[in-house]
Formats: structure tokens, sequence, C-alpha cells
């Protein structure tokens, strides 16, 4: 059972986070409350945790998880593991390499991890190209 709630945890990022990373991690609850298939909430003791989930045919899938102090988790890799189509795995990580200029193949991000999302976005422009891509991925799982 989640220790952690919606507003618990937005409360907690306005305390931790700048006023713009909180913004931008309302925006994305805000965007997950009408896309994903199920979001669920941590049971840490010393910050929330987030996971946007989405349905497919190889069951329910974790697209990302987001902390209350501001950082993003993409599951690039295990999204690899689970051998979801090739297209919508490619399709995901050409945009995001355009939107954050890194790359995500296997050798230069082996390890999904968590990043500072003030080091990711620059501009809600980025923001606007992140929730893009993710309502893609979803919609193409949902196929």
């Amino acid at each position: 059972m989640s220790k952690w709630t919606k507003d618990q945890f937005v409360e907690d990022l306005r305390n931790k986070c700048s006023r713009e990373i909180a913004k931008i991690c309302e925006r994305i609850i805000e965007f997950s409350e009408e896309h994903a298939s199920e979001m669920s909430w941590g049971r840490g003791d010393d910050h929330g945790t987030f996971t946007f989930r989405c349905n497919s045919d190889f069951g329910m899938l974790p697209l990302f998880h987001m902390t209350s102090d501001g950082q993003l988790n993409m599951q690039v890799n295990f999204l690899r593991e689970k051998e979801i189509p090739k297209m919508v795995l490619r399709d995901m990580i050409v945009k995001m390499e355009a939107n954050f200029l890194r790359d995500y193949d296997e050798e230069s991000y082996p390890v999904d991890s968590y990043e500072e999302m003030e080091y990711m976005f620059h501009t809600y422009g980025q923001v606007d190209k992140f929730l893009s891509c993710m309502e893609g991925v979803v919609y193409r799982l949902k196929q």
C-alpha cells in the first residue's frame, strides 16, 4: 500500500524544488492523470515517488518514474528488455535524444537512472515535447 498521495507528493515537491521544476512536475502529473493507465505513489520515507504506467500487450509497463526531489527516471532499458515493438522504442528514443540532446543507445545509456530535471528541461517547449513523446508511446502501445 502506498504511503504517498498526490497532495503529499506535490507539497514535498514544492518544498524541495525550485518553483520552475515544481511547475514542470505538476504539469507532468496532470498529463499523467489524463494519459496513464495507472499512476502509483511510492512508500519511501525521504522523498515521494510517482510512476507512470501504460497498459500494453506486454502487461502494465512503467514509462517513467519521478521523485519529489525533482528527478526523472526514463525506463528505456526496461522497455528494451520487454521487447516491445522496435518501432515504438525507436520512435521514443529518437524523440528523447532530439529533445534532451543526449544519447539513449545501449552503450551511452546502459542503466536507467534518475536524472535531475533542472538539467533536462531548460524550456517549457522541452516539457511539451517530452509529454508529446509519452503520449505517442502510450497510443502506440495500446494499438
